[in-house]
């Protein structure tokens, strides 16, 4: 897995997310970012924030201090607007009553709306925790390349099975995680375009169909 790491960097080279505007404090943009994320595309979730900066809800403490149905709309584009709205004002809410340095998985784990995925966005990205974010286009390259048995392994026995297998870096964590969501974009995606994937020597899909 380590090898698969740095065949794809030096394929598609650093990736150095997490995609900033700018216009929020970083840490805030990445919560923000990751709960908006949830079930939808990246471009989805661009429009929800170029919004969400035309609005000036740039900051936890203006998405506590609009009403719902503001915040709903202005993220709109990102799908499950309503549901989502709810989430990042239970997070903003949370957050705003601790210490970064404090904030644990469990806590992240325990607010309604913030699964596995999200949490570890958060702390992978937001807070530089050594925490590595699985989510479903790692779990369909790895079952692909034959590192798992199935697309539905439990989510902490992937994350625990990469962290083993590839340098405890953080950038490592990083980087593996954006390259792996790059090369399924691109080139390994639900229908896979394994002629121009520089993989397929090595991919079970691609050889046996």
């Amino acid at each position: 897995m380590e090898k698969l790491f740095y065949d794809l960097l030096d394929k598609y080279g650093y990736q150095n997310w997490w995609p900033l505007t700018g216009k929020f404090d970083p840490f805030e943009e990445v919560c923000i970012g990751a709960v908006l994320t949830q079930n939808t595309s990246w471009k989805n979730v661009e429009k929800a924030i170029e919004n969400l900066i035309k609005a000036n809800l740039t900051s936890f403490e203006r998405i506590l201090q609009t009403d719902d149905k503001t915040l709903a709309n202005a993220i709109r584009p990102s799908g499950f607007y309503n549901q989502k709205a709810k989430t990042l004002k239970r997070l903003a809410k949370f957050l705003l009553s601790v210490e970064k340095e404090n904030i644990k998985r469990e806590d992240l784990l325990s607010i309604k709306g913030i699964g596995k995925e999200t949490a570890d966005t958060i702390l992978l990205y937001g807070l530089n925790k050594m925490i590595f974010v699985v989510d479903a286009y790692t779990k369909r390259l790895l079952h692909r390349l034959g590192f798992i048995d199935s697309p539905k392994i439990e989510y902490d026995t992937l994350r625990i099975l990469i962290e083993s297998a590839v340098p405890r870096d953080i950038n490592v964590y990083k980087e593996f995680h954006a390259l792996i969501v790059k090369h399924c974009k691109e080139v390994c995606k639900k229908n896979p375009d394994c002629k121009k994937c520089f993989l397929s020597n090595r991919c079970y899909n691609y050889t046996y169909g």
